[in-house]
């Protein structure tokens, strides 16, 4: 049995054959990773895709509040992320703080920068005095780009790999030991990111999702949750990290996220022509 694995391993795409490098641009003195671009990109394009939105009729912001907000996404998303991996998967790195400072050797916890997001976001409807649902419906278009090109960075960086399998696609990563196993980067990149990107796009742009406060909040969340609980069953599970009835924890924590985001989308009510809701609400 230990041969035969043996074999279908060196049978299979080895990722080192690939040539790829965890460094997009190295200068000798100063190095750029495609971890830390993947992090400028999204939050760039992710500034130039809402500042094209906002343009759009009942708009909950203008351009202007929208450049102060990329500040705020920015501490979100890289402090939800490092705070959130601690938490979940390496706890016993608070034993040494400094080292939760040290974002560049990797560790980010998606879910962990969802709610740092999040946080960002209520923290600054709450300073402008804006609805942070309807905020949220316009930020949950542009976050799963950004979370496709993440997705990428890990798997050029060759971490994050699959569970072992038999698959033709199946690859040999280097630090995965003498096994084939699952791309589940691309996986996640291609359901976490581009489908759930091109839906919300789909639905901002060609029906009137906009103006149905926390329905586009509520197919993120719900999407990102459902997507990622899939994903668990490819992704190699953390070790020594479980998560609740036999589940991973990637999935445990994804579960609350599909509950929330059914009750969004079920809960979305019609704005008026004013921009007020149906139900009187101001917006």
């Amino acid at each position: 049995m230990i041969l035969a694995t043996l074999v279908d391993a060196a049978s299979a795409i080895q990722f080192n054959d690939l040539g790829l490098s965890p460094v997009a641009i190295d200068l000798g003195f100063f190095k750029i990773r495609w971890y830390s671009l993947a992090y400028i990109v999204g939050i760039l394009l992710g500034w130039w895709q809402i500042a094209k939105m906002v343009g759009q009729s009942n708009s909950p912001m203008t351009k202007e509040q929208v450049d102060d907000f990329v500040l705020f996404a920015t501490f979100g998303i890289i402090l939800g992320g490092r705070l959130g991996y601690v938490l979940f998967y390496s706890p016993k790195t608070f034993l040494n703080p400094v080292d939760i400072l040290k974002v560049w050797e990797g560790g980010m916890s998606f879910h962990g920068g969802v709610l740092g997001v999040m946080l960002a976001i209520y923290l600054f409807c709450r300073k402008n005095g804006l609805s942070w649902l309807r905020v949220h419906d316009y930020i949950a278009v542009v976050y799963p780009l950004g979370h496709l090109f993440g997705r990428m960075a890990n798997f050029v960086n060759g971490e994050l790999w699959g569970r072992q399998t038999d698959v033709a696609w199946g690859m040999v990563f280097p630090k995965g030991g003498d096994v084939v196993r699952h791309p589940s980067q691309l996986y996640q990149g291609a359901t976490e990111g581009l489908l759930l990107a091109l839906i919300l796009w789909f639905l901002f742009w060609k029906t009137d999702a906009r103006n149905k406060p926390g329905l586009l909040a509520g197919v993120f969340v719900g999407g990102m949750g459902l997507f990622r609980f899939i994903g668990e069953f490819y992704r190699e599970p953390d070790v020594g990290v479980t998560g609740l009835l036999g589940l991973t924890m990637g999935q445990t924590l994804c579960v609350p996220m599909i509950l929330a985001g059914a009750y969004l989308v079920v809960t979305a009510r019609a704005m008026k022509p004013d921009g007020a809701e149906a139900d009187g609400r101001s917006k």
